[in-house]
């Protein structure tokens, strides 16, 4: 028999591709993330909307903004001129809840309080969200001296009791509504930015933004795309606390007299002059803009507990 030659009649074996990371373009990794957020977000959704008393928080929250912004459309009173004549009248046909010291009809004055107090609650909320979730996220992605520095920052403003330094703002300027959304936000983004920095140091770990980053998405379009969307959950939270810190917040500058200039309105200041008139037996002056400042306040509180809640549900479905 002839000699076969080394190797022949046997197959030679494939040479090991080495292991690699996939390369592709970064639309591959966002579709991940998107798949997987489109999930949790799924499961958010479900349990607030099984949550009852989070419905009950959204339905007393659109009555309210119906019923102040649309009120005056149906129901029409004069809040700018003073009617001495009509001061302190009881509540009858004319006038359902009574008129105040000044003659203006509570009722109508509800209303437009109620417009100066969420215009404010929902202005800071926007600010304070936008300023806060970039300022936290932008930390949180960098990391190192940067996010140290930041992280100082926000500890020197906490270090500042925001009350006193809201009151000495307000006492160096003139009140109005545009002023105290200012002031309000400048002090109120600091509790989101630490939350949305704390949810972004345990997501840029996750498997979606290491590929994201691996593919050449820069920092500005992860932060954007896969960072900030999946810290939405607590951003919500926060916002709906801030909307009623922030109507607390302009009640009680009112209470202390340091609250819209007539004749401009809110709950505070309608509360505050009426606590005058409480122990003569003017008790309309009192309660109408208590009750309903406190209705409004725990109804954006319930549907703040109630994102909470749904967030525990998706974290402990993952």
């Amino acid at each position: 028999m002839p000699a076969t030659e080394p190797g022949a009649g046997t197959a030679e074996l494939p040479e090991p591709t080495p292991l690699t990371a996939p390369v592709g373009p970064p639309g591959v990794a966002e579709a991940g993330a998107l798949a997987e957020r489109s999930g949790s977000g799924r499961l958010v959704w479900q349990a607030f909307f099984r949550n009852r008393p989070a419905l009950i928080g959204m339905g007393t929250v659109a009555l309210i903004t119906l019923f102040c912004f649309l009120g005056p459309l149906f129901y029409h009173t004069n809040q700018i001129t003073v009617r001495l004549d009509l001061a302190e009248l009881p509540p009858s046909g004319a006038h359902p809840l009574g008129t105040d010291a000044s003659g203006y009809d509570v009722l109508g004055r509800l209303m437009l309080g109620g417009q100066s107090s969420l215009e404010l609650g929902f202005s800071v909320a926007v600010a304070t969200t936008v300023l806060g979730a970039l300022y936290g996220a932008f930390a949180g992605l960098v990391g190192g001296v940067a996010d140290a520095i930041m992280m100082r920052i926000i500890d020197t403003f906490l270090a500042i009791p925001g009350l006193v330094l809201l009151l000495i703002l307000v006492n160096l300027f003139t009140p109005n509504l545009l002023m105290i959304i200012t002031l309000l936000s400048l002090l109120s983004w600091i509790g989101v930015a630490r939350l949305v920095r704390g949810e972004v140091l345990s997501l840029r770990t996750r498997d979606f933004v290491l590929a994201s980053t691996m593919m050449g998405a820069t920092r500005w379009r992860v932060m954007l795309r896969h960072l900030l969307p999946n810290s939405i959950g607590v951003i919500i939270v926060s916002a709906t606390f801030t909307i009623s810190d922030s109507i607390l917040a302009l009640s009680t500058l009112s209470f202390l007299g340091l609250g819209l200039p007539p004749p401009h309105a809110d709950w505070g200041t309608m509360l505050s002059d009426g606590l005058n008139y409480l122990f003569d037996g003017y008790w309309w002056l009192v309660y109408p803009p208590a009750i309903i400042l406190i209705v409004t306040v725990v109804a954006f509180n319930l549907i703040g507990d109630a994102f909470h809640n749904a967030l525990d549900v998706r974290l402990s479905k993952n």
